[in-house]
């Protein structure tokens, strides 16, 4: 029996992160935590810091921690945090990163599957992408709902992407990029043979770095290139 070997030159399932990846919404998401938690008579200030080291994790999580596992009050204070943001969003507060749509067309050209990943609830997803006219841009979209509930830093969302597409027949051909530490690790644990860290959201290349990014790019606008040059 002769055993083929396939060797891994085809990196076929891009993982693309949304807010502060491909989507710039300048802070909106601390506008709308602040929003919410003052609708909920809590005080911001208390709790900022963890929003900001969260980043890129499921919106719902970051509540629960903050209201120490109270879950009708993080249901409460999320459904305040989406609404608010979609507030935001439909006063046209966000726009695409630079070079994003574009790099996504290359990707999609090159015969690659892109798939836009988020910590929000659908309904916020949604109202991102209808805001950007994106609806038709990517093949899938995936919400931490649709990968079970669990978002970053889980590998959930990457996997079920993964698994939905059946885009590429090994992890190590998936490329995961986003903004975020949470987006670093979630690639790092799914196996991803590039996880790529980019300078225009939430986190610096040192948090980038520390939380396993293969790779650290100005913007998502460079990743065309670099998975060329990876696949070189």
């Amino acid at each position: 029996m002769t055993t083929v070997k396939k060797q891994l030159t085809d990196t076929n399932l891009v993982v693309l992160d949304m807010a502060g990846t491909t989507v710039a919404d300048g802070g909106l998401v601390e506008q709308a935590f602040t929003a919410a938690a003052e609708r909920l008579g809590e005080d911001p200030a208390t709790m900022i810091d963890h929003v900001r080291a969260t980043m890129g994790e499921s919106k719902i999580s970051v509540f629960r921690h903050l209201f120490g596992g109270d879950e009708t009050r993080a249901q409460q204070a999320n459904l305040a945090f989406e609404a608010a943001y979609g507030e935001l969003v439909a006063d046209g507060l966000i726009a695409p990163v630079p070079g994003a749509a574009e790099a996504i067309a290359e990707l999609k050209e090159q015969g690659r599957t892109v798939v836009l990943t988020t910590g929000f609830a659908r309904v916020t997803q949604d109202a991102i992408l209808d805001a950007l006219g994106w609806r038709d841009l990517v093949e899938l979209t995936l919400c931490p709902a649709d990968a079970g509930g669990r978002g970053r830093p889980y590998p959930d969302m990457v996997l079920a992407a993964l698994l939905r597409t059946g885009a590429v027949d090994d992890v190590r051909r998936i490329v995961v990029a986003g903004d975020t530490s949470y987006d670093m690790l979630s690639g790092v644990r799914s196996g991803a043979g590039i996880v790529a860290g980019v300078l225009t959201g939430a986190h610096d290349e040192t948090a980038l770095k520390e939380h396993g990014a293969t790779h650290v790019l100005a913007s998502v606008a460079e990743l065309p290139s670099l998975i060329g040059a990876y696949e070189a």
